[in-house]
């Protein structure tokens, strides 16, 4: 059941998306093991570096209001594209720092859903302690 709610509030997040230039959107939930549940959508800038995408900003106001990796018990993350989206690089350097390894991470676009993780998306990542 909680990935089916998860999903749900992912894609109520999508509808906030602001996305004029790209028309992707994207939503995103984090699901935190005390049952706390933190949305993100995509936020397009003309400026494109200046967008941000909805896997962090949902991960951002988990970390925002105190959580940490250890608090994350699931992501979902979803899109209105005709394949499943997948964290584009940003987002995965970011998760790598900001999830464990091997926290679930579902991916969906409606009419088709995946379960990975980070361990799986960014194999060979670069971390504090490459620093």
């Amino acid at each position: 059941m909680e990935r089916e709610e998860l999903l749900k509030l992912a894609f109520r997040a999508m509808e906030n998306a602001y996305a004029p230039y790209s028309h992707y959107k994207v939503g995103a939930c984090v699901l935190c093991k005390d049952g706390s549940y933190y949305l993100g959508c995509n936020i397009e800038n003309a400026s494109f570096g200046a967008t941000n995408c909805g896997e962090r900003t949902a991960v951002f106001s988990a970390y925002a209001a105190g959580k940490r990796k250890d608090d994350i018990a699931m992501l979902a993350i979803v899109s209105n594209g005709k394949r499943i989206g997948t964290p584009c690089g940003i987002c995965r350097q970011v998760l790598s720092e900001l999830l464990n390894q091997d926290t679930p991470i579902i991916l969906s676009n409606g009419e088709k859903t995946v379960e990975t993780n980070i361990a799986e998306l960014l194999p060979w990542q670069f971390g504090s302690e490459d620093l």
